[in-house]
This record gives C-alpha cells, sequence and structure tokens, in this order.
C-alpha cells in the first residue's frame, strides 16, 4: 500500500528534509519512526527537499508498505507517538494510488518568507524569522516582485551546487504583504531551484533598504550571473507552505 502524508516541522535541529551523513534530517526521523511502526524498512519520498533551518507546514512525502495492518488514523497517531522526541508533526494520512508519487505529481508548490522588520531583538520568533533592523521600503520591494514573476531564467537566483538542469523557471505569483512589523513574501511555482526563494529575498531586501535600486534588481536577473545576487537571506524564516497535485 501507498500512503501519502502531510508533514509540519521546525527546521531549526536538522541538516535539512533529506537524509545525509553529516547530521539527523527530517527524512530520517520519519523513516524511523515508520520502521518502528510497522517494522518494516521504508524509503520516503518528499515533494520538496528544504534546506537546513528551514520549517514546513505542508511538506507531502509518500511511502509504501508490503502489508496493510492499521487504519490511517492509527498510522498518523503511531507516527506522532514514534516522533514526539522531535518537532515534527504528521497532521494527515491518506493511502492513495500506487502510481502516486509526490514529488513528481505536484502541479504547485508554495512557500513563504517571513522578515520582522524591528529595532528590538527577536525572542518567541528566534529563528522563525530573519530579523531586520533598518527599516524597509515595502512599495519598491514589491516593483521587484512584480519584476520577478514570470518565466525567467534565475541563473543569479540559484546556489552554485543546484542540480536542476535548467535555470529556466516559471514563478507563477510573488506577493509581499504586511501585517505591523511582520513583512511576508508569498511565493508560488510549479518547482523551485535550491536557494532560489532565499537568494530573491535577500536581493529585495537590499533593495529595501535602498542600498539597491529597483534597475539593478532587475539588471541582476536579466545578467543570469550568480555572482550579481546581493544577497542570501537566512533560513530561519522560509517555510514550506502547501503542495497541490
Amino acid at each position: 500500500m501507498r500512503y501519502k502524508i502531510i508533514i509540519e516541522y521546525d527546521g531549526t535541529p536538522f541538516v535539512g528534509w533529506q537524509r545525509q551523513d553529516n547530521g539527523l534530517s527530517v527524512q530520517e526521523c520519519i523513516e524511523t519512526a515508520i520502521e518502528s511502526l510497522f517494522q518494516e524498512k521504508p524509503v520516503l519520498f518528499g515533494a520538496g527537499r528544504t534546506d537546513s533551518g528551514v520549517h514546513a507546514t505542508g511538506q507531502v512525502a509518500h511511502f509504501d508498505i508490503a502489508t496493510k495492518e492499521l487504519d490511517t488514523y492509527s498510522i498518523k497517531t503511531g507516527l506522532n507517538h514514534y516522533l514526539k522526541v522531535y518537532p515534527i508533526s504528521i497532521l494527515d494520512v491518506t493511502e492513495v494510488d500506487v502510481e502516486f508519487h509526490s514529488r513528481f505529481d505536484a502541479t504547485e508548490r508554495k512557500y513563504l518568507y517571513r522578515i520582522i522588520n524591528r529595532t528590538s531583538p527577536l525572542s518567541i520568533e528566534k529563528g522563525r524569522a530573519w530579523l531586520v533592523m533598518k527599516n524597509l521600503n515595502l512599495e519598491k520591494m514589491q516593483v521587484c516582485a512584480s519584476v520577478i514573476e514570470g518565466k525567467h531564467d534565475f541563473t543569479t537566483f540559484r546556489s552554485v551546487n543546484c542540480q536542476s538542469k535548467s535555470a529556466i523557471k516559471t514563478l507563477t505569483s510573488c506577493k509581499i504583504t504586511h501585517q505591523d512589523d511582520n513583512i511576508y513574501f508569498g511565493f508560488v511555482a510549479p518547482s523551485f531551484l535550491q536557494h532560489q526563494i532565499r537568494s530573491i529575498v535577500g536581493t529585495m531586501k537590499m533593495v529595501g533598504e535602498e542600498l539597491w535600486e529597483v534597475d539593478r534588481f532587475q539588471q541582476a536577473l536579466e545578467a543570469k550571473d550568480r555572482s550579481k545576487c546581493g544577497a542570501l537571506a537566512p533560513a530561519d524564516g522560509l517555510y514550506f507552505m502547501e503542495v497541490k497535485y
């Protein structure tokens, strides 16, 4: 049987989603929980490979089990029992067709980036947002958001270690909103490049601080040159929100 799970996690203590040799990953924790519950070693496939420190409220993954012994509610509660020592929560479990693939069947992914724009340090929100103390020009950043929407070559805004075959991506939507001292960057696309969102936000922040003009942001995009990227925003403020199929 194949099961789809929706996962929420605080990415702070992990090396990222994907299993790695240099530390504990979200994937490893959940695979270990599945093995403890079913006494069967699984392979977990995620819809997105979040980096170390990146959070999720709607990560999607799937795994196969040879024998069906538990209903979906029991699977959810069982996995949460084995995961209780980690900041990981299984929000939903559904049985799906064996042809379903959490990564390759996804048609839309949504991410949120949070900046807290104030002069006081973070306490409760520490590790869950990027603190920027210099007042940001929201209007100029919103112009950058309109520039970046659509189909572009995002070489400037992707990691040099990105394994994607092409830097050409379509950014369906990039919207910036705010409430009090919180600034929210909403991104929607079929898929993203490694460090794409953090690179865009980090460079937009330089425009918001008025260290760059909007024209320079557009020139950086058009340059298709990683060295033209302004800055890389920290992982703390990034959230993987939702996947659509």
